[in-house]
C-alpha cells in the first residue's frame, strides 16, 4: 500500500466520522516529516509498515473526535513545534496573529522589554518572543500540569523562560517582578457558550471557560495589573469575538489614561484587545 493509498484510506474514514477529511493528509505529512521523509516524492511509494501502523491507528484516533494537536502531541506555532496534551489548549492560529502584534509594538515602543505571558497554558506564546526576541519571558499558569508542558517546550525549544505556578498576575506581584510588556490569552468561553464538541469534550476546562460573562480572568489581570507595570507598558489580550466592546470598556475604568485598542484577526473578527499606558502611539 502506498502513502497515497493511506490517505485516501484516511479520506474515507473521516468523511463517514463526518470529521474533516483534511486531517488525513496532514497527519501523513507530519508523521513523515518525523522521519525526515518528503512526503510528496514518496507518495506513490510503498508505505514503511511502522509508518503505515501508526497512520492507522491515529487515524481512528481522529475518528473519535479527538483534536488532531492531541493524536501528534505536539502543534506548530510561529514556526515552533509545541507540545501538546489533554492538560494544555491547543495553541490556535488566532494567537499567532497576537503575537505578531506583540513583536511589531515591541519593536516600535521597546527596548530590551521584560515581558511575561500570563496564563501561558503549553507557554506557546511566551516561547514564541523569547526565542523571536532572543530574550527572557516570564511565564505563569496556575495549572502544575499546564507548566509541565510549558518546562518541557521551553526546553525542547532552548526558550529563555522562568516559568511559575500561581493565579494569573499573583506569582510577578509576590516576587515584585515589573513589565514593560504583559500578554494574556485567558479563559474566555462563556459559561454559557456553546462550543464545539471536540473542544468540549478533550481540552481543558479551566483553560476554557471565563465565568458568566467571559470577562473574569480580565477583571483579575486588569484589577491588579497596576501592581506589576511599569510607567510605560503595554497589555495585550486575545479575546472572545464576541467581548471585545466589553473588555474594552473593563480595561478603560482600569486604566482611564491609558490608550486602549481593539483589534481584529485575518477573519475580520474581534480577537485582540491592547492597552498602551504612557505610551505615544505612532499612526499608521
Amino acid at each position: 500500500m502506498t502513502y497515497r493509498d493511506l490517505v485516501n484510506e484516511g479520506i474515507d474514514i473521516l468523511e463517514k466520522a463526518d470529521i474533516y477529511a483534511g486531517f488525513s493528509r496532514v497527519l501523513m505529512l507530519e508523521l513523515l516529516r518525523e522521519q525526515d521523509i518528503d512526503m510528496y516524492a514518496e507518495y506513490e511509494h510503498e508505505a514503511q509498515e511502522a509508518i503505515a501502523t501508526d497512520f492507522k491507528q491515529k487515524i481512528q484516533e481522529l475518528a473519535k473526535d479527538i483534536p488532531l494537536g492531541y493524536v501528534l502531541g505536539y502543534e506548530w506555532f510561529y514556526g515552533y513545534k509545541i507540545i501538546v496534551n489533554e492538560g494544555v489548549l491547543i495553541p490556535r492560529g488566532e494567537t499567532e496573529e497576537l503575537v505578531g502584534n506583540v513583536l511589531s509594538d515591541i519593536d516600535s515602543y521597546f527596548e530590551n522589554p521584560v515581558i511575561a505571558d500570563v496564563a501561558c497554558g503549553s507557554g506557546a506564546i511566551g516561547l514564541a518572543l523569547a526565542k523571536d526576541l532572543d530574550t527572557h519571558v516570564y511565564a505563569t499558569d496556575i495549572s502544575e500540569e499546564a507548566l509541565v508542558v510549558a518546562r518541557e517546550n521551553a526546553q525542547q525549544n532552548n526558550a529563555d523562560m522562568t516559568i511559575m505556578q500561581g493565579d494569573m498576575l499573583q506569582p510577578l506581584i509576590d516576587k515584585n517582578i515589573k513589565l514593560d510588556v504583559l500578554v494574556c490569552n485567558p479563559p474566555y468561553i462563556k459559561n454559557t457558550e456553546h462550543i464545539q464538541t471536540a473542544v468540549l469534550n478533550n481540552e481543558p476546562h479551566v483553560a476554557l471557560f471565563g465565568g458568566e460573562d467571559g470577562l473574569f480572568f480580565y477583571r483579575s489581570v486588569l484589577s491588579n495589573a497596576h501592581k506589576v507595570l511599569n510607567e510605560k507598558a503595554m497589555i495585550a489580550f486575545e479575546i472572545g469575538f464576541d467581548i471585545g466592546d466589553a473588555v474594552v470598556a473593563l480595561a478603560q475604568s482600569f486604566f482611564s489614561d491609558a490608550t486602549v485598542i481593539l483589534r481584529q484577526d485575518m477573519n475580520g473578527l474581534d480577537r485582540m484587545v491592547f492597552v498602551y499606558k504612557g505610551i505615544n502611539l505612532i499612526e499608521d
